[in-house]
């Protein structure tokens, strides 16, 4: 039996993507590996994936498609997934291996006992290039510690404490029921892959440990500042996105709810922040039709985000309020170390 099915997107990533899989090795026949090249062109990915795939035929797949962007690679990654979880790991990205036993030591408990869960958490470190202290997610004083828990056992999240794509592991059939999709040739959908799931989610689990390693440091890599702000309408389009699949008085668990708003209100915050420092007016005026969008379409929900203390940092008036809000972002970049 395959626990986790690991998939790796791949676009060009020839110069890394064998630390990802050989990271992820030692959970040997108890993991899959599925290495989706999305349409490489610039050098032998295709050809790395196949012979790794030759190497380890129980374990590694290789997939060949079409360039369709991360989130169809993931998409293509889940359709091929056979493991009981189901785990996305970056290219240029890695795993603790230590880790990786510990969390399939309780899924095999799990099993063992006739056990599931719809999201299992762990933390991951900012592995950013030319910083001697890693940067490490936790939420050991946010969520119980092993044990099965659901949304009403939570307590707050900090700022730059949420759970992203590197965070979770959920179940594959649970993935598969709600008919999860992301957008095609779209960066940023990892946000949509952590939020979309969120209200369906009933069991999850907390693993104390370091697992995932988010590496930073590539000049062309999709948090670099000056990347996101050349494909500000994508990260636009997904937080737009976000915006239009709940509304959120619906959501009845209020801790839930909570944790939505709060997610949704650093998407607004991240959008506009890109708007205010590209210094374009075309812009600007992007900035403001996004929070008109909210407005329009959950009031509630825009009444608490833009009067909350991120959308009013946002939204002060003129270049001296533009100057104020560029340096909450480079103080909360600070916080936070995304790019």
């Amino acid at each position: 039996m395959k626990y986790i099915s690991f998939a790796i997107p791949c676009y060009n990533s020839a110069a890394y993507m064998e630390h990802a899989v050989e990271s992820i090795l030692k959970g040997g026949e108890d993991v899959e590996i599925i290495i989706v090249n999305d349409g490489s062109t610039k050098d032998n990915t295709s050809e790395i994936a196949h012979r790794l795939e030759a190497e380890y035929p129980t374990i590694v797949r290789a997939v060949d498609k079409e360039n369709g962007g991360h989130g169809d690679a993931v998409n293509a990654g889940l359709a091929h997934a056979t493991g009981k979880y189901f785990k996305v790991v970056d290219s240029d990205d890695w795993v603790d291996e230590d880790a990786l036993m510990k969390i399939l030591k309780v899924l095999k408990d799990f099993e063992a006992d006739g056990e599931q869960i719809d999201m299992l958490l762990s933390n991951y470190v900012y592995e950013k290039e030319g910083k001697e202290h890693k940067k490490v997610i936790e939420y050991r004083d946010v969520l119980p510690k092993d044990t099965i828990f659901g949304w009403d056992d939570i307590k707050r999240f900090h700022l730059g404490q949420y759970i992203l794509m590197h965070s979770v592991i959920y179940r594959t059939e649970f993935l598969k029921l709600i008919q999860l999709q992301l957008p095609k040739h779209t960066f940023y959908v990892d946000n949509i892959y952590v939020y979309y799931p969120l209200p369906h989610v009933r069991k999850m689990y907390y693993l104390d440990v370091d697992f995932y390693r988010y590496y930073i440091g590539r000049e062309d890599q999709s948090v670099n500042e000056k990347v996101m702000i050349g494909r500000l309408d994508q990260q636009i389009f997904v937080t737009k996105t976000m915006i239009d699949m709940y509304i959120m008085k619906n959501i009845t668990n209020k801790k839930l709810r909570n944790y939505m708003i709060n997610y949704l209100a650093i998407m607004m915050t991240v959008s506009s922040i890109l708007c205010i420092r590209s210094k374009n007016e075309d812009n600007l005026a992007k900035k403001k039709e996004l929070w008109e969008y909210l407005k329009k379409r959950d009031y509630k929900t825009f009444w608490k985000i833009r009067y909350g203390i991120l959308g009013q940092t946002m939204n002060l008036p003129g270049k001296s309020g533009r100057r104020i809000s560029s340096l909450a972002y480079i103080v909360a970049n600070k916080v936070i170390g995304f790019n």
